[in-house]
């Protein structure tokens, strides 16, 4: 499992206040990715876009504050020269997405970002923002620590249509509850998260959808 990333010193105002940004469901195609999610959530997704700097493209859904995306790699899209985000490049990843869609991570919005070699200005079509990416591109803490992102343009709520999808609880396991719980309060993070311990990294959410409760 990947360790916790030593921060730099800082003030705890920079962080100050850490919230969810959005969900990252992974698949091996966005058509795949999409039809299983509108399939569980009854709801249409809304167009994104695309990645340049990773090779990817998504569509996206409105949380009310935050939101959902759908990722996969974009076959019409010319190899990154560095690893994609999200470990969608790795092996692991690649078999994990073979049994189908799945929610891989989650990235919290803070108020500023550190100069630091893992933070990437990013863009898609208007929109820029500035993200916490390894080098590797894996998953920080096989997907339960959080990636940080700085939104220099309006975040896709503020555009999204309201969908009546909204986040009751992301359940986040770790083998180390309290290191993950360290963390997010380092990040005065404000948010309905539950860490508890597993033997391995895993997520899921719980949703309230026009159509009742769905857990993904």
């Amino acid at each position: 499992m990947t360790e916790l990333p030593q921060e730099p010193a800082m003030t705890d105002t920079l962080y100050t206040p850490a919230h969810l940004d959005h969900l990252v469901i992974a698949a091996r195609t966005l058509e795949e990715g999409v039809a299983w999610l509108e399939g569980r959530l009854d709801v249409p997704l809304q167009p994104g876009g695309e990645h340049p700097a990773f090779g990817t493209h998504n569509r996206l859904l409105s949380l009310g504050t935050a939101y959902l995306e759908v990722i996969a790699i974009n076959p019409d899209a010319p190899a990154p020269p560095r690893p994609r985000w999200f470990g969608l490049d790795t092996p692991q990843m690649r078999e994990r997405l073979a049994d189908g869609p799945a929610l891989i991570h989650w990235v919290a919005a803070v108020r500023e970002l550190p100069q630091r070699p893992d933070v990437l200005s990013v863009s898609r079509g208007e929109n820029r923002w500035r993200l916490t990416v390894p080098a590797t591109g894996e998953l920080p803490g096989g997907g339960v620590e959080p990636s940080l992102i700085v939104w220099d343009t309006p975040a896709p709520p503020a555009r999204l249509p309201d969908a009546g999808v909204r986040l009751l609880t992301l359940r986040l396991g770790t083998p180390r509850p309290d290191a993950l719980r360290g963390q997010l309060d380092a990040l005065n993070f404000v948010g309905e998260v539950e860490v508890y311990e597993a033997p391995q990294p895993e997520l899921s959410a719980q949703l309230e959808t026009p159509g009742g409760l769905v857990t993904l």
